[in-house]
């Protein structure tokens, strides 16, 4: 579902933001992205959605490679993907309702069939009964829920998430992280950047990490090994 071959970003400014970066993500695969600040993370899920371009190397998302994908196409590839941020990027002057039904406005569906929709999504996290109020009513952890419901709203095939528990206390972050969880169990792909390392190590799934831009670790999930330990176990019997 998501392939990474030799990339490399490179801003204008010269700073390096990813180097020789490769790796791929299976459909249905859910992974965490960890390193500390400026490590590549942003960056990183910004090529997936087409938010940033690669200077060199290619991004292939579900079988599309993203260099050769002109400015026309990218909303039908962001269609397929749901974007979670740590600030939310909620619309204060909107209710809860109209916020989560802003992705399907603007892929043009029908205004009777958005709303339940947008219901069924809200209902999902928790948050049936506050459609129609507005996100400053509502308490930081239930803001990020809201913008989880707006991410899933449309059924998105790649879920991506960058730092959604970084303002939540650790009880609110393991009912976030359970969300995904369940999502990726409908069998979806998600990947999330993350600074919470014990979060991550309570949920065993794979562990990619970043250092400087570069891919340091790749850490197979519980029960799981990677292509290239399989490589590695097979040479230590010859």
């Amino acid at each position: 579902m998501i392939e990474f071959h030799q990339v490399n970003k490179r801003y204008e400014s010269g700073h390096q933001a990813l180097s020789n970066l490769s790796f791929q993500m299976s459909a249905k695969e859910m992974a965490f992205l960890t390193g500390h600040s400026g490590a590549g993370k942003s960056t990183l899920l910004k090529l997936i959605a087409l938010i940033e371009r690669a200077t060199t190397g290619s991004v292939v998302i579900g079988g599309q490679n993203l260099n050769a994908m002109g400015r026309a196409h990218i909303p039908f590839l962001r269609r397929s993907i749901g974007l979670i941020f740590q600030d939310h990027q909620l619309l204060h002057d909107r209710s809860v309702f109209d916020n989560v039904a802003l992705p399907l406005i603007i892929a043009g569906m029908p205004p009777g069939k958005i709303a339940p929709l947008v219901l069924a999504a809200l209902e999902k996290v928790g948050l049936e009964g506050r459609d129609k109020v507005r996100p400053i009513m509502l308490s930081g952890g239930e803001q990020q829920r809201v913008g989880i419901a707006r991410a899933l709203v449309g059924r998105p095939k790649v879920l991506l998430a960058d730092e959604p528990t970084g303002n939540l206390d650790p009880e609110l972050s393991r009912e976030i992280m359970q969300l995904f969880v369940d999502y990726h169990l409908e069998g979806n792909t998600v990947l999330i950047a993350t600074h919470d390392l014990d979060l991550v190590a309570n949920m065993g799934k794979r562990v990619l990490t970043l250092e400087g831009g570069k891919l340091m670790q790749d850490i197979p999930a519980v029960g799981e090994v990677t292509p290239q330990a399989e490589e590695e176990t097979a040479v230590s019997y010859e």
